[in-house]
């Protein structure tokens, strides 16, 4: 019997790395790996975005036994997680929802708007699902992520971040999917691939190319470790 996975992407460039993957048959949808019957969702960029298009996904075919959020990210610790690796966010969350009070910027767990345990989370913080990120942990370095609605290009904004969450890694969808799968009690994982440091907005230093092909390295591990 087939393992449905729904491999969800914000953008086609990440899609694709899945099928790059040496051995990966393609089907109508998506694309078979030995047991595993993968379908491919594509978004598009945010969290808007990303949270109608897995609603719509499952109000049309029903729940996968695991989702899979494959992309690229921007990493705060270059000399941690260099260009080109590929880690798991083991936490995210939503680092610029809440309000400003003057120079102070308080979450909604800060401020009293949510319950920072209230299911689906942990100390204000979403975690992954711990059924599958155990099966790989040997393969990827778990790290701490933040989803942001606009990617970082300052040093103030990077500074802000830094001091409030002392991230490793951040998206734009990350949060998002995490929410919507443990919401919806779908199994899930999320692999992203650093692509740039996060600073000051400088394309000529970014490597989306090498990023996108050590995602597609990693996902074949990643789906020969779920066969």
């Amino acid at each position: 019997m087939s393992f449905k996975v729904l491999y969800v992407t914000a953008t086609m460039p990440e899609a694709e790395a899945l099928k790059r993957i040496s051995g990966i048959m393609s089907l109508m949808g998506g694309y078979r790996f030995g047991n595993l019957e993968i379908s491919v969702l594509v978004t598009g960029v945010g969290s808007a975005a990303t949270a109608w298009g897995i609603k719509q996904w499952i109000s049309e075919n029903g729940k996968p036994d695991l989702a899979i959020n494959g992309g690229i990210a921007g990493s705060y610790k270059i000399e941690k997680f260099a260009i080109g690796d590929v880690v798991m966010p083991g936490t995210d969350c939503f680092a610029d929802s809440g309000i400003e009070d003057g120079e102070i910027f308080l979450t909604l767990f800060e401020a009293g708007l949510s319950a920072a345990d209230e299911f689906p989370f942990q100390n204000g913080l979403l975690h992954t699902d711990a059924r599958y990120s155990i099966r790989i942990k040997t393969l990827l370095k778990s790290v701490n992520a933040i989803t942001v609605n606009s990617a970082t290009g300052s040093e103030c904004t990077k500074i802000k971040l830094i001091n409030k969450y002392n991230p490793d890694i951040e998206t734009m969808e990350g949060a998002t999917f995490f929410y919507i799968c443990a919401m919806e009690n779908i199994p899930f994982l999320a692999l992203r691939a650093i692509s740039n440091r996060v600073e000051p907005r400088d394309k000529s230093k970014w490597n989306i190319p090498l990023a996108l092909d050590r995602l597609s390295e990693k996902l074949k591990e990643v789906l020969i470790r779920l066969e």
